[in-house]
């Protein structure tokens, strides 16, 4: 029968019968979760973090989510988290894909997870961008400034939304000491103390670098590695068994600089979040650190450096060995951990870290802002206040700003390091005052064929 056939008086007894027979239909079809509803993401790098993060927060922690492909340097990586996300699902629902290119041109991905070395996170956010994807990325922020500079003008072209993967300001311990210090519960603030492990702190990184930091012997690489890919923009080295270990991605210079900034990535956001500096950063560092013996790694190993707001509000940004002394000796907090942010304040100080939030007086310390005080944009979680802004279009809890003008002082730090001079930087224009030398530092060239 054509359509032309169906009388109307047809038409209208069908749709009555079609009526009165009850039919059952699953929610999942015009629920929260339906497959119009998901938000289908794709990662690139799924190493020991990148891995871990994708599982544990994407595939377990979200029914709206689907993690469509997952990309990695070493093969036996994307192909057994693959499987194991397939395995998840009940379906073959991921690919591992060997060249991330391939993921950037699917129409069927919204967002990418980048929890590559250091050296790939802002390139690869950059091509992301461009490919109008939207972006998860884990800190820091990348090797070069001029670099990120780039990656902000075509996050802004293609209007994607950018989570930066610093964690902390989706916990209520940092939550809440941001918002005590914004609603003036210590009064005006004096200075600032940051911390964090250098790659030598005791208690476990001191035993790794020990492991690692001597293996200069050159070896074949592993066939499971695309070694051309993984090194990228960096410089082309001989391949030791440590370089493309996350050991080797910490702690060497071509590929980062250190946990000056991989570390203290987490402290210092808290400090630029409870100052409302996410549109700015220090203006004046001075100070000094060291590196380690020669070996494979040549990243900065401690530092203690004196930063300035353009307020005159004071940073002391430390490694843990250094901070230890000063904590302590101060008698700011107790117990004391290997990182932290303390804020002090005319009327006292509160101290935050992953352990919990510390302050001068056990009233301040259990204290919560009142109804009609000003609150911070609060997240249950980076991965989900990610997925939330994908389908809202809002900025995230780190937008990039945040992660480009926090990174600013781990890069300004490590220049006065290596340089042995205090730095001027100009944050409204974004350069480095008087200092030719200093100056080509906020850019690194990339290895052809790559290029932003």
């Amino acid at each position: 029968m054509s359509i032309k056939s169906i009388s109307r008086r047809s038409f209208l007894k069908a749709s009555t019968v079609a009526l009165a027979v009850p039919s059952i239909v699953p929610s999942s079809v015009f629920g929260k979760n339906a497959p119009s509803n998901r938000v289908n993401i794709a990662g690139i790098g799924v190493g020991n973090r990148g891995g871990g993060l994708i599982m544990e927060t994407f595939v377990k922690e979200q029914d709206n989510v689907r993690v469509v492909a997952v990309s990695d340097c070493f093969a036996s990586r994307r192909e057994s988290l693959a499987a194991e996300i397939n395995k998840h699902y009940d379906a073959k629902v991921c690919d591992p894909v060997a060249d991330f290119r391939k993921i950037l041109e699917r129409k069927d991905v919204d967002g990418v997870v980048i929890a590559t070395p250091d050296h790939w996170h802002v390139p690869l956010a950059y091509y992301a961008a461009q490919a109008r994807k939207d972006m998860y990325v884990e800190k820091p922020l990348g090797v070069a400034m001029a670099w990120a500079w780039k990656l902000r003008k075509a996050v802004k072209k293609n209007k994607v939304i950018f989570q930066y993967g610093t964690q902390q300001r989706s916990s209520d311990e940092f939550t809440r000491a941001v918002e005590l210090v914004r609603n003036g519960y210590i009064g005006k603030i004096k200075s600032v103390d940051a911390w964090c492990p250098g790659m030598r702190t005791p208690g476990g990184y001191d035993d790794t670098f020990n492991e690692h930091y001597k293996d200069t012997e050159h070896v074949a690489v592993p066939e499971d590695l695309d070694y051309e890919t993984w090194t990228g923009p960096a410089p082309m080295k001989p391949y030791t068994k440590s370089r493309c270990t996350e050991w080797g991605s910490y702690w060497i210079y071509d590929y980062a600089l250190g946990f000056i900034a991989g570390w203290g990535a987490h402290p210092l956001d808290i400090a630029q979040w409870g100052l409302d500096m996410d549109h700015t950063s220090p203006v004046k560092y001075h100070g000094n650190g060291a590196m380690p013996p020669q070996g494979l790694f040549d990243t900065i190993d401690s530092w203690d450096i004196h930063c300035e707001y353009a307020n005159g509000i004071p940073l002391h940004f430390m490694s843990t060995t250094v901070a230890k002394e000063v904590v302590e000796r101060m008698g700011r907090r107790r117990p004391f951990t290997d990182h932290g942010t303390t804020f002090f304040g005319e009327n006292g100080w509160i101290s935050v870290n992953r352990g919990g939030l510390y302050a001068s007086t056990p009233e301040l310390q259990r204290a919560k802002i009142k109804e009609g005080e000003k609150a911070v944009y609060r997240s249950a979680s980076q991965s989900r206040n990610f997925v939330e802004c994908i389908k809202s279009r809002k900025p995230t809890i780190n937008p990039l700003e945040s992660a480009i003008r926090s990174d600013t002082i781990s890069h300004m730090s490590d220049i006065c390091i290596r340089l042995g001079r205090p730095i001027q930087w100009d944050p409204e224009k974004e350069r480095i005052i008087g200092d030719d030398a200093a100056s080509k530092m906020l850019n690194r060239p990339m290895r052809k064929p790559w290029k932003m």
